[in-house]
C-alpha cells in the first residue's frame, strides 16, 4: 500500500524510506545522498537506523545551527603557514569510517552550502580526506513545505544524488509495531491510511505526519500512565498534535470502539457480517470510499463477484455515497450492472 505524499510533484520519481535505506547502504560510501520530503516523514531516524545497522557511528550537523567554520575548521599557524583544523565531529582523531549526517541541509545559508562543496563531492575538508568508507548523507525539506528552506545552489545540487521520499503505509505500520505505537493508532491508520500524512496547512497549526502520530502515541501513553487521560485530555492531545479532521475522526473511532472492527477486506468478502451499528457502517463505508479514490483496490485482490455481492448487501443510500464522484473507479471493479441499476434508481431514469 503506497501513499504518495499529498503535495509531492507527481512527475518526480520517489522512493520509500525502506528503499532509501537500501540505496544509502549500497552507495553512501562513494556517493553523497540528499533525502528530500515534507517534514515529519522520518528521514533523520531512517539515516540513523541504517547507520546503526551497518555498525557505523552517526555524527550529525544541523544545518540551521552551524557556521562555515564548523565545516572548514579554523586556522592555526604551523611554521610559516596557516593550516585549517577541521572540527572533531567531521574528522575525529580515530580514522575509522562513520556516517556523516547533514540534517536540514536545505536550510543552510548560501555560505554554509558553499563550505560543503568539497565535502560532498570529494570527501575532503581542505587538505584532509574523510576516512575511507565514510558515508555522507544529507536530508531536508523542500521549498514548497514552508519550513524555512532556502533554494539549493546549482553547484550543490550537482554534487549529490537527490532522493525524493514518499510515505509507504505498510512500512510505517511495520515500524510502528516494532516501536510499540499504540494499537488503537495502528488500527486507525490501517482503516484510514490517508490520515498518516496530510498536506501542510497554510497557517501554523497541527497536521498529521508519521512523526506526529508517533508523538501522539507517546503522549497518550504518558497521560494514561499518570492517570489523567480523561475524554477532555484525550481531545486536547489529539487536536494539539494531528490535523483537525483526523483528530475528530480518531475521537469517534475511539468512542465507538471502532478499533474492534475487522478489516475492510473482510467485510467486502463477508457482507453478511457487515455491522448494523450506524457509526460503524459509516466508518467502514468511508474507509472503502477513500481507498477506492486512492486506487487502493486496483491490485485485483478483491474479485468482481465479491464486489457485486457486497454492493447487493448494502442500502441504496450507501451505494449512492460510494458512487458519487467515483463511477469510473467502481466500473473498473466489474460492477457495471450494479452501477447502472443504482444510477437508474437514484435518477429515476430507466436503464
Amino acid at each position: 500500500m503506497n501513499l504518495q505524499t499529498t503535495n509531492l510533484n507527481q512527475n518526480i520519481p520517489t522512493v520509500t524510506l525502506g528503499q532509501a535505506k537500501s540505496i544509502i547502504r549500497a552507495m553512501a560510501h562513494d556517493q553523497s545522498i540528499l533525502l528530500l520530503s515534507p517534514p515529519g516523514v522520518g528521514k533523520s531516524d531512517s539515516v540513523m537506523q541504517v547507520a546503526a545497522e551497518a555498525g557505523l557511528p552517526c555524527r550529525s550537523l544541523l544545518g540551521t545551527q552551524i557556521a562555515p567554520e564548523d565545516v572548514s575548521g579554523i586556522p592555526r599557524i604551523v611554521g610559516e603557514r596557516s593550516v585549517f583544523c577541521p572540527p572533531r565531529i567531521l574528522l575525529p582523531e580515530n580514522p575509522e569510517p562513520f556516517c556523516l549526517f547533514l540534517d536540514e541541509l536545505p536550510a543552510c545559508t548560501p555560505d554554509i552550502q558553499k563550505s560543503f562543496y568539497s565535502l560532498l563531492l570529494e570527501r575532503r575538508l581542505g587538505e584532509h580526506s574523510l576516512p575511507k568508507g565514510t558515508w555522507v548523507v544529507a536530508a531536508g525539506n523542500r521549498v514548497e513545505d514552508r519550513s524555512l528552506v532556502r533554494s539549493l545552489s546549482a553547484a550543490l545540487v550537482n554534487r549529490v544524488i537527490i532522493l525524493n521520499v514518499r510515505i509507504d503505509v505498510n512500512e510505517w505500520l511495520a515500524w510502528a509495531v516494532a516501536n510499540k505505537i499504540r494499537s488503537d493508532i495502528l488500527s486507525f491508520i490501517t482503516f484510514m491510511p490517508e490520515a498518516l500524512m496530510r498536506p501542510i496547512p497554510a497557517t501554523p497549526s497541527p497536521f498529521s505526519t508519521p512523526r506526529a502520530w508517533a508523538s501522539l502515541s507517546k503522549a497518550l501513553d504518558l497521560a494514561e500512565t499518570a492517570g489523567v487521560l480523561t475524554p477532555e485530555v484525550f481531545k486536547a492531545l489529539t487536536f494539539g498534535r494531528i490535523s483537525p479532521e483526523d483528530a475528530a475522526t480518531f475521537g469517534v473511532f475511539m468512542e465507538q470502539k471502532l478499533d474492534t472492527l475487522s478489516s475492510d477486506h473482510y467485510y467486502i468478502a463477508n457482507p453478511m457480517d457487515f455491522p448494523a451499528n450506524p457509526t460503524q457502517r459509516w466508518f467502514l463505508l468511508h474507509t472503502i470510499r477513500m481507498k477506492m479514490s486512492s486506487s487502493h483496490y486496483s491490485d485485483g485482490k478483491i474479485s468482481a463477484d465479491e464486489w457485486n455481492e457486497f454492493f447487493k448487501s448494502i442500502k441504496a443510500e450507501e451505494k449512492a455515497s460510494l458512487l458519487i464522484g467515483l463511477v469510473k473507479q467502481w466500473g473498473e471493479t466489474g460492477l457495471d450492472r450494479q452501477i447502472l441499476a443504482t444510477l437508474a434508481e437514484m435518477t429515476g431514469i430507466s436503464k
